[in-house]
């Protein structure tokens, strides 16, 4: 059985912020209508919710590494949706403060382009 890909359209912007333990406090509706999950759905749930199971654990671990030192991490990641499918996207993960001091880390993703998707899966599968 082979897994649907969903292509990004140009236009789409996905957002989303968890709190200092990857569970998700905030999700656009572009990040619902991709993923297909709706917003109760993922608000407290862990962000690897819409983990791949083909994106290596060390690119994680460099995300979590690179946002506890304070860094803003960019990567191409392959993402699955609630029905199977996937989708690629090229993520801005940075670190930030909420209104009363509490960490956070906002994501915002957009559409990869078709070079940046195949380096991407040429790096991964000299990770597994």
């Amino acid at each position: 059985m082979s897994e649907k890909e969903i292509v990004l359209p140009k236009n789409t912007m996905i957002v989303s912020e968890t709190d200092k333990n990857g569970k998700i406090i905030f999700a656009n509706e572009d990040f619902c209508k991709i993923a297909g999950y709706g917003i109760d759905e993922l608000i407290g749930e862990h962000h690897n919710i819409v983990r791949h199971k083909q994106m290596p654990k060390a690119a994680f671990q460099d995300l979590w590494k690179t946002l506890k030192e304070g860094k803003t991490w960019k990567g191409i990641v392959r993402n699955q949706v609630k029905n199977g499918g996937y989708y690629w996207v090229n993520a801005t993960v940075f670190p930030s403060k909420t209104p009363d001091g509490k960490v956070r880390y906002v994501s915002i993703r957009i559409k990869p382009t078709q070079k940046e998707i195949e380096n991407a899966e040429k790096i991964y599968s000299s990770l597994v």
